[in-house]
């Protein structure tokens, strides 16, 4: 199986094969998931300082912070799956 990468802002790369959902941080369930993942220590912040506009969370449980928005990460994860 290949796997296939996906840049989501600042030369930070997640596997594309292991994202579950790209989704807004914007509502009060997702705001909790990013607390709790902090908590347990499985967030990792690729947003160098700047403001979250994407929530990427992976199949092993990891939730990723992007600068990028999630429209921007989906059109790229597209793009991978289109020069296929």
């Amino acid at each position: 199986m290949e796997v296939r990468f996906v840049n989501i802002g600042f030369g930070n790369i997640v596997a594309a094969n292991r994202m579950i959902a790209i989704v807004s941080p914007e509502s009060a369930p997702i705001k909790r998931i990013v607390q709790e993942a902090r908590d347990r220590g499985m967030l990792i912040d690729a947003t160098y300082g700047r403001r979250t506009r994407a929530v990427i969370i992976t199949d092993s449980d990891h939730v990723i912070l992007s600068a990028v928005q999630p429209e921007t990460v989906a059109q790229r994860l597209n793009k991978g799956v289109d020069d296929e």
